[in-house]
């Protein structure tokens, strides 16, 4: 039962656990928070995930036996654009207080993804006298340095440097974000861990190619190359048309999946750079698919691309290599640490179209490297598998809980309450 599990506080504020990754602002963080309190509950714990309500369900919905996913009104029930949202923090830290009085509950921290959920995070953890950990997915200082799209505000600068400041223990998926936090945000090593994103090995695993496209209604015997992930100038798609149009005639299928009615923009800028390179008719765009879907499209494909300015993680990459299909990506961020270069497929250090046509070309010529290069794939991702990350983020749980146990207990520290060095 419920009652007797530790109780875990999850807060994705601005972005909804069960949004299709590939829309709006739903993406890797939403697979993270879902598969990662999955994983967790089969550990024995109970996790609440509190997020926004913007009109897309019931107030409490059951994910998985010992997961619930609860939606607290904070400002108008539809989705805002996240520089509205820093504002109503406090409001919706207020509603998951209010709930966790009504429903009797106690956490034994609060664990915030993403530096808005972290503003109503730290502000839980101190009411609740629990720790708080804090996973920040991307930061608004690196973004801001790739200097595409939308500049990062201010305020999500400074948000971060709060939260950052605030957190008893800081997420990193990547020794690259741990050395970005220590030198952007001044965050000592020993108030970090890096644990890395998961990846569910049951669902996306090898499958066969031909059945794939069928199902898919793709083309038998097309190269196909595949894109997965929200469609934005961040994720360097121009490349990918550019170094498509220089494969040769007929070129390959580009096949880019995510997105929504929000990425037309950006989508349109894309068709007509394609028509001006003359492959208008090889660049197909499917809108965002459930994650259940995902693994049909990489087998279909070939080979995945992921040619972004940064990636924090990779979370498609890992997705392709565990279905067993190499990846040609940019060496940027995390995808330094997902993509083993010359193994699992090519980390490409220049970001231009030039030197990506090359590893396609090497990969989509080449069926035995092609092949060999996705066993290897597979057997990297395996070591990603959510249960081997489940069991890293129960040590760190175990660790600040005990930590702040000690010192709530400690003489010098005493509060003047009994049941204070039994927080639960």
């Amino acid at each position: 039962m419920d009652a007797d599990r530790p109780r875990l506080a999850v807060i994705s504020f601005h972005t909804s656990p069960v949004a299709v990754p590939g829309r709006r602002d739903a993406g890797g963080m939403n697979v993270y928070v879902r598969a990662s309190a999955q994983a967790l509950a089969r550990h024995g714990y109970a996790l609440d995930l509190f997020t926004r309500q913007d009109g897309s369900g019931p107030p409490v919905e059951t994910l998985a036996e010992g997961v619930q996913l609860v939606r607290i009104p904070a400002g108008p029930a539809r989705p805002l654009p996240k520089q509205a949202l820093a504002a109503l923090a406090p409001e919706f830290a207020l509603g998951v207080a209010r709930f966790r009085m009504d429903q009797g509950l106690r956490y034994a921290l609060v664990h915030s993804h993403y530096w808005l959920s972290g503003l109503a995070g730290m502000r839980l953890a101190r009411r609740w006298n629990v720790p708080h950990i804090a996973m920040f997915h991307t930061l608004g200082a690196v973004k801001n340095r790739a200097r595409l799209g939308e500049a990062e505000p201010p305020a999500r600068i400074a948000g971060e440097r709060t939260v950052a400041r605030a957190a008893d223990r800081i997420v990193c998926a990547t020794v690259h974000e741990q050395g970005l936090l220590r030198r952007l945000y001044g965050v000592d090593a020993d108030r970090t861990a890096v644990i890395p994103c998961g990846v569910d090995t049951t669902l996306f695993r090898p499958r066969n190619r031909a059945t794939a496209r069928a199902h898919l209604a793709l083309p038998a015997d097309e190269r196909i190359v595949l894109y997965v992930g929200r469609i934005e100038p961040l994720k360097g798609l121009d490349v990918a048309v550019d170094a498509l149009a220089r494969l040769g005639d007929p070129a390959p299928l580009l096949l880019i999946v995510g997105g929504d009615d929000t990425a037309q923009p950006e989508i349109a800028r894309l068709r007509a750079l394609a028509a001006t390179r003359r492959v208008a008719e090889r660049v197909r765009f499917v809108p965002a698919v459930p994650q259940q879907l995902l693994p049909l499209y990489y087998a279909a494909a070939d080979l995945c691309i992921v040619p972004s300015y940064y990636e924090s993680f990779g979370m498609a990459a890992l997705e392709a290599q565990a279905c067993g299909r190499p990846v040609v990506a940019s060496r940027v961020g995390g995808l330094t640490d997902v993509v083993r270069d010359g193994v699992t497929g090519y980390l490409v250090p220049w970001h231009c179209p030039e030197p990506f046509t090359e590893r396609l070309d090497l990969l989509l010529r080449n069926d035995a490297l092609r092949e060999r290069m996705g066993q290897s794939a597979r057997e990297h991702a395996t070591r990603f598998a959510w249960p081997a990350i489940a069991r890293r983020l129960e040590a760190l749980y175990a660790d600040v809980t005990d930590r702040r146990a000690r010192e709530l207990c400690h003489p010098d520290r005493w509060v003047g309450a009994h049941e204070m060095c039994h927080v639960a």
